[in-house]
């Protein structure tokens, strides 16, 4: 899979990207370690070589099962990890970029990223300048080798530049969430900064799986997702039954489709997680498709029909 500039470093990533928040199972149902394992690794045998997991993902244990499953090629793969809300002061940023260090069995992180702004989930407010020092430090003394920020407004971006270099970003992006296209994307085009998108097949929506019900296992936190909610889940439907006619014509599934149209939007870089081997060999196949301009053209189209009685709420989730 050919590899893609992150932002202004010297780091080159892959366009599709293995994500691992469910390898950490908190708030996900049926997962097992072993098939987070073989995922993984699957995923870097089948040219996926960025894997994206974060301190908060299971306390931890996402980053240990990333570790885990790939300390025996850590010099061939790219990690990202992030530091949470609650860790923003100066001296819990190192610390918690040890504890990931620890846990992810490397002596380097390659983009370690704030995984959400200064305040969120009622956490304490601390400046971005503290922050990114910690950053900035960490940087300097090549425990990180790019920074990056995970759910910032495109102020909120401007501002962590102010204290040092940020070469990405990770918006909720997918053809059924774009709220990132009004300010953010234009705004990563004119500053070489990359976006990396989650929850890219809308957490599994895109796969056209969930059938006319979807019901979920206890504990798993997809059933707050507003696109699943009425009214939007009807518009939903209707749009997966207008794409399957792209997935045929490629010979492909719904969500390699998905994927392929989100890595040839500008900037832009999918992450998407596997429960299982065959998910991960699967996503990567997406990588080989190339869909035309006009294609391109008529499958956002489908997808501003989900997207246009959205409202500005970044967060995709209603949680109580």
């Amino acid at each position: 899979m050919k590899t893609r500039q992150l932002g202004k470093s010297d780091i080159y990533i892959t366009p599709i990207i293995m994500g691992t928040w469910q390898a950490g199972k908190r708030m996900w149902a049926g997962i097992e370690d072993s098939e987070s394992i073989s995922a993984i690794r699957q995923a870097v045998e089948s040219g996926i070589t960025t894997i994206d997991t974060a301190e908060v993902y299971g306390e931890g244990h996402s980053e240990r099962i990333v570790g885990e499953a790939l300390k025996s090629v850590r010099d061939k793969v790219i990690y990202a990890s992030k530091v949470f809300a609650n860790h923003l002061k100066y001296d819990q940023v190192i610390s918690a970029c040890h504890n990931s260090l620890k846990n992810l069995q490397t002596d380097y992180i390659d983009l370690y990223q704030i995984h959400w702004p200064s305040g969120s989930w009622n956490s304490e407010i601390v400046p971005i300048e503290e922050t990114m020092r910690a950053l900035n430090d960490l940087k300097r003394e090549g425990k990180i080798r790019a920074i990056g920020v995970s759910n910032f407004s495109q102020q909120q971006l401007a501002s962590a530049r102010e204290c040092g270099q940020i070469d990405s970003i990770q918006p909720p992006y997918s053809l059924f969430w774009r709220i990132v296209e009004k300010e953010i994307q234009p705004y990563c085009v004119e500053n070489n900064i990359s976006i990396l998108a989650y929850s890219s097949l809308a957490q599994g929506i895109l796969t056209g799986k969930f059938g006319d019900n979807p019901t979920f296992a206890e504990g798993d936190h997809r059933k707050n997702n507003r696109l699943f909610q009425p009214p939007h889940w009807e518009r939903v439907k209707q749009a997966l039954s207008q794409l399957q006619p792209f997935a045929d014509k490629y010979n492909c599934t719904l969500a390699q489709i998905a994927i392929a149209w989100l890595i040839q939007q500008p900037q832009t870089n999918a992450i998407v997680g596997a429960r299982n081997a065959q998910q991960a060999k699967e996503n990567a196949q997406a990588g080989e498709i190339e869909l035309t301009i006009e294609d391109i053209k008529q499958i956002s189209n489908i997808g501003t029909n989900v997207t246009k009685d959205l409202d500005d709420n970044p967060v995709m989730w209603n949680f109580s």
